[in-house]
């Protein structure tokens, strides 16, 4: 077995990973090394055709493969070590990277190490619809993949299950390459994903978009013939009677992300159950000294360049770490989410070492002339007006260092809520 020593290790070599590994160079870190378990960096990224990357990390507007070639061109420029086709078996609490790689077992020892596996789709097998098993069932990604990146058609007459952003995108795409897209069907009475996308990729193709509904039955010997499509009631449960037979040879499945924490669980990192994320700092620093996390490891994002955010954030204070040691904080209080808000990253905060803080938050349900409240201690902190919020479209709110420093020292926890305020213009 092979040991390697760096300043930072990073695992995963995704927009994250890229964007953490650069920016810990470029903060001082003597040594950087990327563990990446596919062939190459890039992650995502790379069956990502469509444009409306980078739009605010680089000012232009991007495809997915321009985008992480900037980023593997930036690392590549910073002497960022990479060991691709590495899978990365454990880590340990004292920051000892092991993985199987290429050239056998391999160990990192690392002064820091910050976690950017991403996350995974979520299958059939999570949404327990009955039927049989035929060939023609897919994951948006994994369809996207196949198009994009193998060159095949996954099917002719194609219906979404999911309203999710990947999904929306792939309806645009499957139209684009000629098969026919019947339709997105979507359990919960407002689409799952970007408002945009939904013009864009459903509305501008004459694409149908039905709410409140389900699949709930799938039949087909060999390959995928059919699928019952039932209205859903209260509890998104399927209104008996209502369903209808979808002729299709080929079904997308867009319901979800689940962040890969695995590796998390293993070495001890207690994670959030609202997000399926690790719990962090708004250092990216999870709750075992030295090990951070960014990107939708942490939280699933909706744009690249927060990732981007956050992963810089995150590579930055790996290498401080890795120079200097643990930083030095008073105190920490606790982000609790309070009504019609679903999640917050980050869910620790001390004011210390930044001006201001963004908090991500993601709503329980749509709401209209939108009041968002920070509190703390019975005062408030900050309020932020919105004319819409909707669970599909992440909300970032800024909290500067003097307003955590103004809640009383008795007091422990800032709470972040929303309401519906007619006033908003």
């Amino acid at each position: 077995m092979k040991t390697m020593e760096f300043d930072v290790a990073v695992i995963g070599g995704g927009p994250a990973g890229l964007s953490a590994a650069c920016a810990a160079r470029e903060a001082g870190a003597s040594s950087v090394v990327i563990l990446e378990r596919d062939t190459e960096l890039g992650g995502i990224l790379r069956q990502c055709v469509h444009t409306g990357f980078g739009l605010r990390v680089f000012r232009e507007d991007l495809t997915g493969p321009e985008f992480a070639e900037r980023l593997v061109k930036r690392a590549g420029e910073l002497n960022v070590a990479v060991e691709a086709g590495s899978f990365v078996l454990s880590v340990t609490p004292d920051r000892r990277v092991r993985a199987s790689s290429k050239r056998g077992i391999l160990e990192v020892a690392a002064g820091a190490v910050v976690l950017c596996m991403g996350c995974r789709e979520r299958t059939r097998g999570s949404l327990a619809i009955p039927g049989s098993r035929p060939a023609g069932i897919w994951t948006a990604g994994a369809a996207q993949r196949l198009i994009n990146v193998e060159g095949y058609l996954p099917g002719k007459r194609v219906l979404i299950a999911g309203s999710g952003d990947v999904g929306l995108i792939m309806a645009r795409r499957l139209a684009l390459e000629g098969a026919e897209v019947l339709g997105v069907v979507e359990i919960a009475p407002y689409p799952g994903g970007l408002i945009r996308n939904v013009v864009q990729c459903l509305e501008d193709y004459g694409i149908p978009l039905l709410l409140s509904h389900a699949v709930t039955a799938i039949g087909g010997a060999r390959r995928l013939e059919w699928v019952e499509v039932s209205e859903v009631g209260p509890g998104m449960k399927p209104i008996p009677g209502t369903g209808r037979i979808v002729e299709c040879d080929t079904l997308l499945l867009s319901v979800g992300l689940i962040p890969e924490n695995e590796l998390s669980r293993a070495v001890g990192i207690p994670l959030d159950p609202r997000t399926g994320g690790p719990i962090v700092t708004n250092f990216m620093e999870t709750t075992v000294r030295g090990i951070f996390a960014s990107g939708n490891v942490v939280h699933v994002n909706d744009l690249v360049d927060n990732v981007s955010d956050e992963a810089r954030i995150a590579g930055e204070e790996a290498a401080a770490f890795a120079k200097y040691g643990p930083r030095a904080v008073v105190r920490f209080l606790e982000v609790i989410p309070g009504e019609r808000v679903r999640s917050v990253v980050p869910q620790r905060l001390a004011a210390a070492g930044q001006d201001t803080i963004t908090l991500d938050l993601r709503v329980t349900e749509p709401v209209e002339d939108a009041l968002i409240e920070v509190s703390a201690g019975g005062g408030r902190l900050a309020v932020y007006r919105r004319r819409r919020l909707r669970p599909g479209e992440m909300v970032r709110i800024p909290i500067t260092r003097a307003q955590i420093d103004s809640v009383p020292w008795d007091r422990n926890k800032v709470y972040v809520s929303i309401r519906s305020d007619g006033r908003v213009g």
